[in-house]
Protein backbone atom coordinates (compact mmCIF):
# COMPACT_ATOMS: atom_id res chain seq x y z
CA UNK A 1 0.00 0.00 0.00
CA UNK A 2 1.04 3.17 -0.62
CA UNK A 3 1.76 6.29 2.15
CA UNK A 4 1.38 9.47 1.27
CA UNK A 5 4.68 11.81 0.65
CA UNK A 6 6.32 12.62 3.72
CA UNK A 7 6.11 16.51 3.66
CA UNK A 8 2.35 16.29 3.42
CA UNK A 9 0.77 17.47 7.03
CA UNK A 10 -0.90 14.13 8.40
CA UNK A 11 -2.80 15.96 11.11
CA UNK A 12 -4.24 18.49 8.79
CA UNK A 13 -5.43 15.91 6.73
CA UNK A 14 -7.02 14.35 9.16
CA UNK A 15 -8.89 17.87 10.03
CA UNK A 16 -9.96 18.13 6.41
CA UNK A 17 -11.32 14.75 6.80
CA UNK A 18 -13.28 15.45 9.85
CA UNK A 19 -14.55 18.31 8.28
CA UNK A 20 -16.03 16.55 5.13
CA UNK A 21 -16.97 13.56 7.31
CA UNK A 22 -19.32 16.17 9.26
CA UNK A 23 -20.27 18.56 6.10
CA UNK A 24 -21.59 14.54 4.99
CA UNK A 25 -22.89 14.07 8.35
CA UNK A 26 -21.75 10.94 8.29
CA UNK A 27 -20.98 9.06 11.50
CA UNK A 28 -17.45 7.75 12.21
CA UNK A 29 -18.81 4.59 12.77
CA UNK A 30 -20.88 4.10 9.50
CA UNK A 31 -17.81 5.69 7.47
CA UNK A 32 -15.61 2.58 8.87
CA UNK A 33 -18.31 0.23 7.51
CA UNK A 34 -18.15 1.71 4.46
CA UNK A 35 -14.48 1.63 3.88
CA UNK A 36 -14.55 -2.13 5.81
CA UNK A 37 -11.59 -0.14 8.78
CA UNK A 38 -12.20 -0.10 12.26
CA UNK A 39 -13.57 3.02 13.84
CA UNK A 40 -10.46 3.01 15.65
CA UNK A 41 -8.60 2.99 12.82
CA UNK A 42 -11.21 6.25 11.36
CA UNK A 43 -10.24 8.04 14.46
CA UNK A 44 -6.34 7.57 13.85
CA UNK A 45 -6.92 8.64 10.47
CA UNK A 46 -8.67 11.82 11.51
CA UNK A 47 -5.89 12.25 14.79
CA UNK A 48 -3.09 12.34 11.43
CA UNK A 49 -1.57 9.33 12.11
CA UNK A 50 -0.31 6.83 9.61
CA UNK A 51 -2.80 7.01 6.66
CA UNK A 52 -2.38 5.55 3.14
CA UNK A 53 -3.48 7.17 -0.27
CA UNK A 54 -5.63 4.19 -0.77
CA UNK A 55 -7.95 4.77 2.12
CA UNK A 56 -7.64 8.67 1.15
CA UNK A 57 -8.84 7.70 -2.37
CA UNK A 58 -11.67 5.47 -0.99
CA UNK A 59 -12.60 8.05 1.62
CA UNK A 60 -12.43 10.73 -0.88
CA UNK A 61 -15.26 9.02 -3.29
CA UNK A 62 -17.39 7.98 -0.36
CA UNK A 63 -17.65 11.54 1.26
CA UNK A 64 -18.14 12.86 -2.33
CA UNK A 65 -15.27 15.23 -2.76
CA UNK A 66 -11.47 14.71 -3.99
CA UNK A 67 -7.62 13.25 -3.15
CA UNK A 68 -6.40 16.91 -4.02
CA UNK A 69 -8.33 18.25 -1.59
CA UNK A 70 -8.08 16.08 1.16
CA UNK A 71 -4.22 16.53 0.59
CA UNK A 72 -4.40 20.25 0.47
CA UNK A 73 -3.02 19.95 -2.65
CA UNK A 74 -4.04 23.20 -4.10
CA UNK A 75 -7.57 24.25 -3.34
CA UNK A 76 -10.40 22.45 -0.82
CA UNK A 77 -13.56 22.75 -1.89
CA UNK A 78 -16.66 22.26 0.27
CA UNK A 79 -19.97 22.37 -1.16
CA UNK A 80 -21.70 21.85 2.04
CA UNK A 81 -21.95 24.57 5.03
CA UNK A 82 -21.84 22.50 7.51
CA UNK A 83 -18.28 21.15 6.08
CA UNK A 84 -17.19 24.35 5.37
CA UNK A 85 -17.94 26.15 8.90
CA UNK A 86 -16.30 22.95 10.80
CA UNK A 87 -13.26 23.70 8.72
CA UNK A 88 -13.56 27.33 9.98
CA UNK A 89 -13.82 26.20 12.93
CA UNK A 90 -10.50 23.78 13.29
CA UNK A 91 -8.40 26.94 11.33
CA UNK A 92 -9.94 29.68 13.95
CA UNK A 93 -8.52 27.39 16.65
CA UNK A 94 -4.89 27.86 16.12
CA UNK A 95 -5.50 31.44 14.29
CA UNK A 96 -3.69 34.14 16.06
CA UNK A 97 -5.26 36.93 13.54
CA UNK A 98 -8.80 36.76 11.57
CA UNK A 99 -9.29 39.26 8.84
CA UNK A 100 -12.92 38.73 7.65
CA UNK A 101 -15.68 40.51 5.83
CA UNK A 102 -18.76 38.55 6.53
CA UNK A 103 -22.39 39.72 4.76
CA UNK A 104 -23.59 41.95 6.79
CA UNK A 105 -20.80 41.37 9.77
CA UNK A 106 -19.15 38.28 11.48
CA UNK A 107 -20.70 36.11 13.49
CA UNK A 108 -17.77 35.49 15.81
CA UNK A 109 -18.70 39.51 17.07
CA UNK A 110 -22.67 39.47 16.58
CA UNK A 111 -24.48 39.74 20.12
CA UNK A 112 -25.64 37.03 21.93
CA UNK A 113 -29.05 38.37 20.43
CA UNK A 114 -28.23 37.60 17.38
CA UNK A 115 -27.44 33.66 18.37
CA UNK A 116 -31.37 32.86 18.55
CA UNK A 117 -32.19 35.65 15.68
CA UNK A 118 -29.69 33.20 13.50
CA UNK A 119 -31.14 29.99 14.59
CA UNK A 120 -35.01 31.73 13.86
CA UNK A 121 -33.62 32.43 10.51
CA UNK A 122 -31.79 29.63 9.23
CA UNK A 123 -35.20 27.72 10.17
CA UNK A 124 -37.72 30.07 8.86
CA UNK A 125 -34.94 29.90 5.59
CA UNK A 126 -35.90 25.93 5.17
CA UNK A 127 -38.57 25.13 2.20
CA UNK A 128 -41.73 23.68 3.12
CA UNK A 129 -41.53 20.78 0.41
CA UNK A 130 -41.70 17.84 2.78
CA UNK A 131 -39.18 15.92 0.10
CA UNK A 132 -36.06 18.41 1.56
CA UNK A 133 -37.60 19.99 5.07
CA UNK A 134 -36.45 17.12 7.23
CA UNK A 135 -33.27 16.95 6.03
CA UNK A 136 -32.35 20.73 5.42
CA UNK A 137 -33.34 21.34 8.88
CA UNK A 138 -31.84 19.70 10.45
CA UNK A 139 -29.15 20.46 8.12
CA UNK A 140 -29.44 24.02 9.64
CA UNK A 141 -29.69 23.16 13.29
CA UNK A 142 -26.49 21.48 12.83
CA UNK A 143 -24.99 24.41 11.01
CA UNK A 144 -25.96 26.72 14.11
CA UNK A 145 -24.91 24.44 16.76
CA UNK A 146 -20.98 24.71 14.50
CA UNK A 147 -21.65 28.64 14.33
CA UNK A 148 -22.40 28.91 18.54
CA UNK A 149 -19.31 26.68 19.24
CA UNK A 150 -17.27 28.89 17.21
CA UNK A 151 -18.53 31.97 18.79
CA UNK A 152 -17.72 30.53 22.14
CA UNK A 153 -14.28 29.26 21.54
CA UNK A 154 -13.88 32.67 20.02
CA UNK A 155 -14.81 34.45 23.65
CA UNK A 156 -12.41 32.20 25.01
CA UNK A 157 -9.03 32.78 22.83
CA UNK A 158 -9.69 35.98 21.98
CA UNK A 159 -8.27 36.28 18.59
CA UNK A 160 -7.65 39.33 17.08
CA UNK A 161 -10.09 40.05 14.23
CA UNK A 162 -10.29 42.87 12.01
CA UNK A 163 -13.85 42.87 10.33
CA UNK A 164 -14.75 44.43 7.14
CA UNK A 165 -18.23 45.92 6.72
CA UNK A 166 -20.06 47.12 3.63
CA UNK A 167 -22.38 50.39 4.64
CA UNK A 168 -24.95 48.65 1.36
CA UNK A 169 -24.83 45.50 3.37
CA UNK A 170 -25.86 47.33 6.96
CA UNK A 171 -28.84 49.19 4.83
CA UNK A 172 -30.29 45.55 3.26
CA UNK A 173 -30.24 44.32 6.67
CA UNK A 174 -31.78 47.07 8.45
CA UNK A 175 -34.65 47.01 5.58
CA UNK A 176 -35.22 43.74 5.56
CA UNK A 177 -34.80 42.86 9.21
CA UNK A 178 -33.76 39.60 10.73
CA UNK A 179 -35.86 37.43 9.02
CA UNK A 180 -34.98 33.71 6.79
CA UNK A 181 -38.02 34.83 4.37
CA UNK A 182 -39.88 37.45 3.20
CA UNK A 183 -43.47 36.29 3.65
CA UNK A 184 -44.22 37.32 7.14
CA UNK A 185 -46.72 39.31 8.89
CA UNK A 186 -46.03 43.24 8.64
CA UNK A 187 -46.02 43.02 12.57
CA UNK A 188 -43.38 40.34 12.43
CA UNK A 189 -41.37 41.94 9.61
CA UNK A 190 -41.52 45.48 11.62
CA UNK A 191 -40.28 43.34 14.65
CA UNK A 192 -37.66 41.94 13.23
CA UNK A 193 -35.83 45.41 11.75
CA UNK A 194 -36.16 46.47 15.67
CA UNK A 195 -33.73 43.50 16.16
CA UNK A 196 -31.65 44.49 12.96
CA UNK A 197 -31.19 47.84 14.52
CA UNK A 198 -30.18 46.37 18.15
CA UNK A 199 -27.52 44.65 16.31
CA UNK A 200 -26.29 47.63 14.26
CA UNK A 201 -26.08 49.55 17.59
CA UNK A 202 -24.24 46.86 19.04
CA UNK A 203 -21.77 46.68 16.31
CA UNK A 204 -21.41 50.90 16.52
CA UNK A 205 -20.76 50.21 20.47
CA UNK A 206 -18.09 47.86 19.14
CA UNK A 207 -16.74 50.49 17.29
CA UNK A 208 -16.68 53.09 19.58
CA UNK A 209 -15.11 51.41 22.37
CA UNK A 210 -12.76 48.74 20.13
CA UNK A 211 -12.90 45.78 22.99
CA UNK A 212 -9.63 44.06 23.21
CA UNK A 213 -8.75 42.01 19.72
CA UNK A 214 -11.44 44.33 17.73
CA UNK A 215 -11.24 46.24 14.92
CA UNK A 216 -13.46 46.91 12.34
CA UNK A 217 -13.75 48.83 9.33
CA UNK A 218 -16.82 50.40 7.51
CA UNK A 219 -16.59 50.41 3.93
CA UNK A 220 -19.36 52.89 2.02
CA UNK A 221 -18.68 50.89 -1.36
CA UNK A 222 -20.50 47.70 -2.51
CA UNK A 223 -18.46 44.98 -1.34
CA UNK A 224 -18.06 41.13 -2.76
CA UNK A 225 -21.07 39.63 -2.96
CA UNK A 226 -18.57 36.15 -1.40
CA UNK A 227 -17.29 36.38 2.02
CA UNK A 228 -13.67 35.77 2.51
CA UNK A 229 -11.42 35.36 5.76
CA UNK A 230 -7.31 34.80 6.40
CA UNK A 231 -6.55 32.84 9.12
CA UNK A 232 -2.69 33.61 10.47
CA UNK A 233 -1.16 30.89 12.70
CA UNK A 234 2.69 31.82 12.83
CA UNK A 235 3.43 31.74 9.20
CA UNK A 236 0.92 29.87 8.00
CA UNK A 237 -1.59 31.93 6.15
CA UNK A 238 -4.94 30.17 5.08
CA UNK A 239 -7.67 31.70 2.28
CA UNK A 240 -11.20 31.08 2.69
CA UNK A 241 -13.97 31.80 0.55
CA UNK A 242 -17.53 31.37 0.87
CA UNK A 243 -21.03 32.27 -1.14
CA UNK A 244 -22.79 30.96 2.03
CA UNK A 245 -24.69 33.87 3.93
CA UNK A 246 -25.26 34.28 7.57
CA UNK A 247 -27.61 37.88 7.54
CA UNK A 248 -30.47 37.96 6.56
CA UNK A 249 -32.01 35.87 4.01
CA UNK A 250 -29.45 33.37 4.66
CA UNK A 251 -28.33 30.48 2.70
CA UNK A 252 -26.43 27.49 3.95
CA UNK A 253 -28.09 25.12 1.42
CA UNK A 254 -25.96 25.71 -2.02
CA UNK A 255 -23.18 26.68 -2.83
CA UNK A 256 -19.15 25.79 -3.32
CA UNK A 257 -16.56 27.16 -0.64
CA UNK A 258 -13.07 26.86 -1.15
CA UNK A 259 -9.95 26.85 1.62
CA UNK A 260 -6.03 27.66 -0.05
CA UNK A 261 -2.60 28.57 1.56
CA UNK A 262 -1.80 29.30 -2.43
CA UNK A 263 0.62 32.05 -2.21
CA UNK A 264 -1.07 34.25 -4.96
CA UNK A 265 -4.53 33.84 -3.56
CA UNK A 266 -3.48 35.05 -0.38
CA UNK A 267 -1.70 38.14 -1.68
CA UNK A 268 -3.98 38.98 -3.59
CA UNK A 269 -6.92 39.37 -0.88
CA UNK A 270 -4.17 40.90 1.61
CA UNK A 271 -3.43 43.53 -1.20
CA UNK A 272 -7.53 44.04 -1.16
CA UNK A 273 -7.52 43.66 2.71
CA UNK A 274 -4.94 47.16 2.46
CA UNK A 275 -7.15 49.22 -0.02
CA UNK A 276 -10.51 48.36 1.80
CA UNK A 277 -9.04 48.98 5.18
CA UNK A 278 -7.59 52.75 4.12
CA UNK A 279 -10.73 53.50 2.68
CA UNK A 280 -12.54 52.77 5.85
CA UNK A 281 -14.18 54.21 8.57
CA UNK A 282 -13.01 53.18 12.04
CA UNK A 283 -14.07 53.98 15.82
CA UNK A 284 -16.08 56.63 16.19
CA UNK A 285 -16.65 57.73 12.56
CA UNK A 286 -17.39 54.36 11.68
CA UNK A 287 -19.83 54.37 14.75
CA UNK A 288 -21.70 57.70 13.97
CA UNK A 289 -22.44 56.21 10.64
CA UNK A 290 -23.87 53.18 12.35
CA UNK A 291 -25.95 54.96 14.94
CA UNK A 292 -27.32 57.37 12.26
CA UNK A 293 -28.35 54.44 9.80
CA UNK A 294 -30.02 52.36 12.40
CA UNK A 295 -32.16 55.19 14.10
CA UNK A 296 -33.58 55.95 11.02
CA UNK A 297 -34.44 52.44 10.14
CA UNK A 298 -36.02 52.74 14.03
CA UNK A 299 -37.77 54.99 13.37
CA UNK A 300 -39.15 53.75 10.08
CA UNK A 301 -39.71 50.70 11.80
CA UNK A 302 -41.69 52.06 14.62
CA UNK A 303 -44.15 53.63 11.86
CA UNK A 304 -44.66 50.30 10.52
CA UNK A 305 -45.37 48.59 13.31
CA UNK A 306 -48.23 51.32 14.53
CA UNK A 307 -49.85 50.83 10.74
CA UNK A 308 -49.61 47.08 11.15
CA UNK A 309 -52.86 45.16 11.75
CA UNK A 310 -52.70 43.36 15.31
CA UNK A 311 -50.89 45.84 16.40
CA UNK A 312 -52.44 45.78 20.64
CA UNK A 313 -52.15 42.20 19.96
CA UNK A 314 -48.69 42.47 20.19
CA UNK A 315 -48.27 45.02 22.73
CA UNK A 316 -48.68 43.05 25.56
CA UNK A 317 -46.58 40.23 24.42
CA UNK A 318 -44.18 39.70 27.45
CA UNK A 319 -41.63 38.55 24.69
CA UNK A 320 -41.69 41.35 22.94
CA UNK A 321 -41.45 43.39 25.59
CA UNK A 322 -38.34 41.88 26.52
CA UNK A 323 -36.75 42.26 23.68
CA UNK A 324 -37.76 45.94 23.23
CA UNK A 325 -34.53 48.33 24.28
CA UNK A 326 -33.77 49.75 27.52
CA UNK A 327 -33.25 53.05 26.16
CA UNK A 328 -33.41 55.21 22.91
CA UNK A 329 -30.21 54.69 20.15
CA UNK A 330 -27.85 57.65 20.75
CA UNK A 331 -28.26 60.15 18.26
CA UNK A 332 -25.75 60.44 15.63
CA UNK A 333 -23.07 62.86 16.48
Amino acid sequence: MRAPPKHLDLREIGRRLRAYRLGARVSAAALARKLGVSRAALYRIEDGQMIKIEVLERLARVLGTSLPSLLGAGVEYHPRALSYFSRMQQLESEAERIVAHFNPVSYLLTSDAYSQSMRMMLEESVPADPRVRPTALAGARAVWQILEARKRAARIRRPAIVNLVGVPEIERLLDIGLVGRLDLPEAERARRRLAACREVEHLAELMEHEPFGAQIGLIEDTLPNVTFQLFYAGPEVRLAVSPFRLGELPNVRFGVATVTAAREAVSLYEALVKELWARSLRGRAGARRLLALAGASRAASARRLARAPGRSATRASPRAAAQAPRQPARPAR
